[in-house]
């Protein structure tokens, strides 16, 4: 009892003490909205103690996992995220205590307040549905739903509709769409002149919300496919219409003239048609089904006015359409009747008209020319030729007979019907006036149809006119003529050129022309002897036209003319002046290059002459003598290389040299050109210092200042060459100094030497107090030689010394993020040169970076610098989140300085923050679907991508994605646990990681549903942090598989299978993902047709929202669609189908379990009942012969005799079992049965009482063996057991056809004694 002892004093020290325990002063209700950051503080628990105790705060409860608090202050901020649609209130105890009291504690409920972050999502995707084409307008055609999780008007979703395809420009207004989602109808449909296909694009949008402290809206697309449905609204149409026959005259009866065709202007309705003729006929007759008109009695042209038939037919519909009208057309049938060939063509003379009802004419006279051209009508005859016959029967040809028919021919010469008959000059020359004045021929028309009777004749008499036809002709075809250039106006050319002409009269007269009309300027002739003369011989120049080329024509009075050419040479006279081709300027070395320059000119007058053959010479001038010229070839040539130097300064290395240039004709003519040569200068010498030595002095101390100048020349005459730069040659002391360049004149340069500006001449620390100096003169470039002077800089002595940090700069120092306050960082470290001195650090400015760019102001307290130059923590809230570079600009002064600057210069300390894992990863929202096709997905294929990253650096920013797990969701709502099927492949790219989800094994091609894909990413820091992510991979499964069948071989296939997937996504809009491409034969096997090659294509047409195309859509877009129909066509496309899916062997194994399954169940359900039953009745024989057992010990002396009573033992004597009253003996139970006393209550076969009785032992043995308890063989029987023997016996011997058991000694059924009559 010693710890009661304790307890109690315990408790009566703390009342003793008189210490309170606290108590909290807070609301127990709290709101926070769903998307508050992790790590934002939420609220205070904040509790009272009277004793001023110090406070521990903390959170208890199963939600408590989302905050983290602190145990001094009692700040709480969100650790995990929250989600409002998962939890709405969450419940968490508050605890807080003291250093004496328990605990007291306070529950909270902290209300999640919602915010956008949810959009609207539609449920029973996809959406289909079929529309009657003669639906009426504002009629519903279906109803989408989207629910938004999100409450408030950010739960309420807006139906709009953003796209209908195709042809959104003219079909976007075709529907609307109702604030409940309703689809309705706003305007007309049509199956035959509208599309069959609509894909409607519905957006569902919520009413807005807040999120992350901006308004946002929440979107989400679903598409509806409507199929507009064709009803029979529309008649027949006729096809190939206009129907025009022919049949001829006379044909025989049942003749086929023309057939028409109409088919249903519904064209996926497609009645049957029948034909009839409107028109009432005796003639034709029609077929009502195939609407062949066939002759149905004897045609007659003669008797058919306008020589056809026109019939009205009408096409009719077999069944009534949608207004319960007949749907008919009518067309209108032309039957043209032909003739035969029953005459022969005549002649006619027509003037003024014909008459074919009068006799024909055989006799026609015409008159014509001499010579008249080929194919010249004959005047006067008014000859036509006709045959009444039609077609190919009125059809005649036309020929020349006669001893003059190769003078002439007949035109035309084939006639249909009727014609004019002209007779035309065939051989001018055989139509000759003075060989015979009159001509004769006979034209004969041939109809070629008829065998007999075909021809008939006619006689042409033709009188020849006489014509002038001879013309004026020169004696030669071309003359060659000269005259000389710029000769005087009136100069003869040529005179006795003449034509002549045999014709008398006028027509023997002859005119001269000169022709073409612009040579009339410079030259003319005499118009009636031909002669030449010059017009303007100033126009005459060799030099511009050396040769002009006329025509001179004669012309007799009766209009024929003659000609010949004239090639008048134009003779050169020099007149010209030489010309000198192009300038010369030419650039040169001096000292190096020979001068080497060809002089180019011409001569425009005659280069066969003197006139233009040109010489050159060299005019005298300042430097002509040091030039030669070749006279002939003009090549001008230095006579040596040329010095610079030695060209005046003010021609600036210009030498011209002027060349004349003339020719040989006379009078002389010649002219000038300038040759001007640039000679180059090179640095061909060296700089000279106008002293060798040079001695100056400066004061210690001053940076930069003046020493003294040195001046050295140069004799090149340019610039570049002349230019001197100076420089201090390596020495003792030589980098303390600076000398710079100054142009005092040309080729005159100064040298200003200087202390350099960051260099202090220190006397006290000099051993040798002077400096020596070489400084060298120099050009630029390619150099030939330089010039050195000796210079001596004497040091005057000044007191000044400055303190510096060392090391200078300072060396970075790297701080953990986590590091206390008030922690010394480093002590930095200065020096000064002077001996006595008072060293003081001081902090200038603090700058704050974050990935170099600045942090702003929120490192400015994180550190603290002592004047010692120690460094101390100045803050707890260093965050490398925040800012990951402070910098601090500092110095140092000493407060001894006399003269001088005491500071030292400013040093910047740069103080790198270390990260430690303190962020884990943040993955980067999904807007995208992932859909996946099993089927086509092979191992690495990617199926979806997700991307994080970490706030942290370096290795705790580095992230690692892996799968956590895979849950299979059916269509019917259950979840599958899957391994193994994916995974994951980490890249990286800045801070941005992505991880690549792809197939790791083969995915079940018949699973559908979708896939819930849990995946984890993982820091490498220390601790590593995690944080996962939940995505949806849907699955599009074989029933969405297509097959299309080309026409083409497979390697055709294969080779355009870009083309067919350009064409499909055309039609359909959907990414178009190919499974297989395979060959299959012909059903018929032969050679022939399987050479014409069959190709399956089977793929999968889907969305980029999930949404899978059927076969039946996929044909419906591609008909809707002529372009892309005419490209598969064209590309083989011959069926579009789907493609029968079976059940994989996995299917088949899983049905084959499930049934032994339930053949399980089943046994186990019926054998469960008999298995009851079965104990139920086994119990009552164990409780019936436990009392056999007992009774069976006892004596028959021992008990009251008295009759035996049916259905009981035979010791009994008032029906109960004669062993009551006794005390049974206990330890022969056997433990079958563990019954409570109460049932112990009767030991009567018949009734269902139990007792325990042992069921094994000597006495069950001995039962069994017809042996008593003693062991020995028992002469008496249970009287019941002899009763049921004797009733059984004496039924045996009713029925002798049963053996006898009894008496064969065999034990019967009943001779079980733990049987009782309750189981009888």
């Amino acid at each position: 009892m010693a710890w009661l002892t304790w307890a109690v004093l315990a408790m009566f020290l703390a009342v003793a003490s008189g210490n309170t325990a606290p108590r909290f002063n807070m609301d127990s209700v709290f709101y926070v909205p769903e998307d508050t950051p992790i790590g934002t503080w939420l609220f205070q628990l904040v509790a009272v103690d009277d004793d001023g105790d110090t406070l521990t705060y903390n959170l208890y409860g199963g939600e408590a996992y989302y905050f983290s608090v602190s145990s001094s202050s009692g700040n709480v901020t969100l650790k995990q995220t929250l989600d409002r649609e998962k939890t709405q209130t969450i419940q968490v105890e508050a605890g807080v205590k003291d250093k004496d009291n328990v605990e007291v504690t306070k529950k909270l409920t902290i209300v999640v307040e919602d915010r956008n972050d949810n959009k609207p999502i539609f449920e029973n995707e996809p959406y289909f549905t079929d529309v009657l084409e003669n639906t009426a307008v504002d009629f519903p055609i279906y109803t989408v739903l989207a629910k938004d999780a999100d409450s408030g008007s950010s739960g309420r979703v807006y139906y709009s509709i953003e796209e209908v395809l195709p042809n959104d420009a003219q079909n976007h207004y075709l529907f609307y769409i109702m604030y409940n989602g309703t689809v309705f109808l706003n305007g007309s449909l049509s199956y035959n002149n509208k599309s069959t296909f609509y894909r409607i694009k519905i957006l569902a949008k919520d009413g807005g919300g807040l999120l992350n402290g901006v308004q946002v809206y929440q979107n989400n697309t679903a598409f509806l496919s409507v199929t507009v449905i064709d009803v029979a609204d529309l008649d027949p149409q006729f096809l190939g219409e206009p129907y025009i026959g022919s049949v001829s005259e006379h044909c025989p009866l049942g003749t086929t003239v023309v057939k028409v065709f109409a088919m249903d202007g519904d064209k996926a309705v497609d009645d049957v048609i029948y034909y009839s003729i409107a028109t009432a006929t005796s003639l034709f007759t029609i077929d009502n089904t195939t609407g062949i008109i066939t002759v149905s009695g004897d045609l007659d042209r003669e008797g058919v006015p306008g020589e056809q038939v026109q019939l009205q037919v009408v096409a009719r519909e077999k069944n009534l359409n949608v207004y319960h009208q007949v749907a008919q057309v009518s067309t209108t049938v032309t039957i043209q009747v032909t003739d035969i060939n029953d005459h022969t063509p005549q002649f006619y003379w027509c003037n003024p008209a014909c008459n074919f009802t009068d006799p024909p004419e055989s006799n026609f006279s015409g008159v014509i020319e001499e010579h008249a051209s080929a194919r010249t009508p004959v005047a006067g005859l008014y000859i036509v030729a006709h045959d009444p016959d039609k077609g190919s029967n009125g059809t005649f040809q036309l020929y020349l007979q006669g001893q003059d028919a190769s003078a002439f021919s007949v035109s035309p010469q084939q006639i249909v019907n009727t014609g004019t008959v002209e007779v035309l000059v065939r051989d001018s020359n055989l139509v000759d006036y003075e060989e015979t004045p009159m001509m004769t021929v006979t034209i004969v028309a041939n109809d070629t149809g008829r065998t007999t009777d075909c021809c008939s004749c006619a006689t042409v008499t033709i009188h020849l006119l006489d014509i002038n036809d001879h013309r004026p002709e020169f004696n030669q075809s071309e003359y060659k003529l000269y005259v000389l250039e710029k000769c005087p106006p009136g100069t003869i050319v040529s005179s006795g050129i003449t034509a002549t002409d045999p014709d008398s009269g006028i027509f023997g007269e002859i005119t001269y022309e000169l022709l073409p009309q612009s040579i009339r300027s410079i030259f003319t002739v005499n118009t009636t002897t031909g002669e030449i003369l010059v017009v303007n011989g100033s126009q005459l120049d060799w030099g511009v036209r050396p040769i002009y080329y006329a025509t001179l024509q004669a012309k007799d009075g009766g209009g024929l003319s003659g000609s010949t050419q004239l090639e008048i040479t134009v003779v050169d006279i020099n007149n010209n002046a030489p010309v000198v081709i192009g300038s010369y300027n030419l650039f040169v070395t001096e000292g190096k290059d020979i001068v080497h320059i060809q002089i180019q000119a011409i001569d425009q007058d005659d280069p066969e002459t003197n006139n233009s053959r040109l010489q050159f010479e060299i005019m005298p001038g300042i430097f002509s003598n040091n030039f030669t010229i070749n006279p002939n070839t003009g090549e001008l040539t230095s006579k040596g290389p040329l010095d610079r130097e030695a060209i005046p300064v003010e021609l600036q290395g210009k030498v011209v040299v002027t060349v004349l240039v003339h020719d040989l004709g006379i009078p002389q003519l010649n002219t000038s050109v300038n040759v001007t040569i640039t000679v180059e200068d090179i640095n061909d010498n060296a700089p000279k210092f106008n002293h060798s030595f040079y001695d100056f002095s400066v004061l210690e101390g001053q940076p930069g200042i003046f020493v003294g100048n040195v001046e050295a020349t140069d004799a090149d005459q340019t610039e570049i060459n002349y230019r001197i730069s100076f420089r201090i040659q390596s020495g003792v002391g030589s980098n303390n100094f600076l000398i710079n360049s100054k142009r005092l004149g040309p080729g005159w340069y100064q040298g200003t030497l200087r202390l350099d500006p960051d260099i202090a001449l220190d006397y006290d620390r000099l051993q040798q107090k002077f400096f020596n100096l070489t400084v060298q003169a120099e050009n630029f470039g390619e150099t030939v030689g330089n010039a050195t002077a000796l210079v001596r800089v004497n040091v005057l002595d000044v007191n000044d010394e400055s303190p510096t940090i060392v090391p200078s700069p300072p060396g970075d120092i790297e701080v953990l993020e986590n590091i206390t306050e008030h922690e010394l960082v480093e002590t930095l470290q200065a020096s000064d040169l002077d001996t006595n001195h008072s060293l003081v650090f001081q902090e200038l400015a603090v700058a704050c970076f974050k990935n170099s760019g600045s942090a702003g102001q929120v490192c400015q307290n994180w550190f603290r610098l002592e004047p010692n130059g120690s460094l101390f923590v100045n803050s707890s809230e260093i965050d490398y989140e925040a800012c990951d570079l402070v910098q601090l600009i500092l110095r140092v002064k000493d407060e001894f300085t006399e003269v001088g600057d005491p500071y030292s210069r400013n040093e910047t300390l740069r103080i790198r923050i270390i990260d430690v894992n303190d962020n884990p990863p943040e993955f980067l929202p999904i807007t995208e679907t992932f859909v996946i096709i099993p089927e086509v997905s092979l191992v690495d294929f990617q199926v979806a991508v997700v991307k994080a990253r970490d706030a942290d650096s370096g290795v705790n920013s580095e992230i690692t994605f892996a799968i956590s797990r895979v849950v299979f969701i059916q269509e019917n709502g259950v979840q599958l646990v899957l391994e193994n099927l994916f995974k994951v492949v980490t890249t990286a790219e800045k801070d941005i990681y992505t991880g690549s989800i792809q197939v790791a094994s083969n995915l079940d091609s018949s699973l559908k549903g979708q896939y819930q894909v849990t995946v984890e990413a993982k820091d490498h820091g220390i601790p590593q942090l995690n944080s996962l992510t939940s995505l949806d991979i849907f699955t599009v499964d074989q029933s969405y598989r297509v097959k299309l069948q080309f026409d083409t071989s497979l390697q055709e296939v294969q080779a355009n299978t870009d083309k067919i997937k350009a064409a499909l996504f055309l039609a359909t809009q959907a990414t178009v993902y190919v499974a297989t491409i395979k060959s299959v034969e012909s059903s018929s096997g032969s050679i022939s047709n399987r050479a014409l090659g069959k190709t399956v294509m089977e793929a999968y047409f889907v969305y980029s929202n999930g949404t899978a195309l059927m076969a039946n859509l996929v044909s419906t877009l591609i008909q809707g669609n002529s372009e892309a129909l005419s490209r598969l066509l064209t590309l083989g496309l011959t069926i579009i189908g789907p493609v029968e899916v079976t059940n994989s062997k996995e299917e088949e194994l899983f049905i084959i379990i499930a049934a032994l399954v339930a053949a399980m169940l089943l046994i186990l359900i019926i054998m469960i009942p008999i298995l009851v039953c079965m104990r139920k009745s086994y119990r009552r024989k164990l409780k019936a012969m436990k009392a056999l057992k007992v009774a069976s010990k006892f004596s028959e002396n021992a008990v009251q005799q008295g009759p035996a009573i049916p259905g009981t033992n035979k010791y009994s004597t008032e029906r109960a079992n004669p062993v009551l009253g006794f005390s049974l003996d206990i330890t022969m139970d056997l433990g079958f049965e563990d019954n409570s006393s109460l049932e112990v209550a009767s030991l009567n076969s018949l009734d269902e009482n139990t007792v325990d009785t042992p069921e094994s032992g000597l006495a069950t043995l001995a039962l069994k063996d017809g042996m008593d308890a003693g062991g020995q063989v028992s002469i008496w029987k249970e009287p019941l057991k002899a009763a049921l023997e004797s009733h059984y016996h004496n039924k045996a011997e009713d029925k002798p056809q049963k053996p006898d058991y009894s008496e064969a000694g065999m034990p019967m059924t009943f001779d079980n004694p733990s049987l009782d009559t309750t189981d009888l």
